[in-house]
């Protein structure tokens, strides 16, 4: 066996200390949110949606159409981004149009894309 030596973690930890302290974490539950908030953008499928409704109002044939995806596959994964408050809807008649929630969704998606490009 061999004895480790004693070294310091950092050499400039009295400088990341004082960083360190200024540092105030949200609960856990704040980053639980956000992780599921990014595993449910996290989805390619989602994401085209998404990206469809940048546009404005759409149906869900109109989607599964675009998308050559069954209306069922489209219909799950808009409940899925209704769930998460990414998109909303609203009834005409027999036919219900999609949109997204608020512009924070397209400046998301937009940063996203923007980040890639780089």
């Amino acid at each position: 066996m061999y004895e480790k030596e004693s070294m310091p973690l950092c050499v400039a930890h009295e400088t990341h200390h004082e960083v360190i302290d200024r540092i105030e974490l949200p609960d856990d539950e704040h980053f639980f949110d956000l992780a599921e908030f990014f595993s449910v953008i996290g989805d390619s499928t989602r994401i085209k949606i998404l990206y469809l409704l940048f546009e404005g109002e759409l149906c869900v044939c109109d989607i599964s159409e675009k998308l050559s995806m069954s209306m069922s596959a489209i219909s799950h994964q808009l409940r899925v981004l209704k769930n998460s408050r990414l998109v909303k809807y609203r009834k005409v008649g027999k036919s219900v149009l999609y949109s997204l929630d608020d512009d924070h969704v397209k400046t998301i998606i937009n940063m996203g894309v923007e980040h890639i490009s780089e």
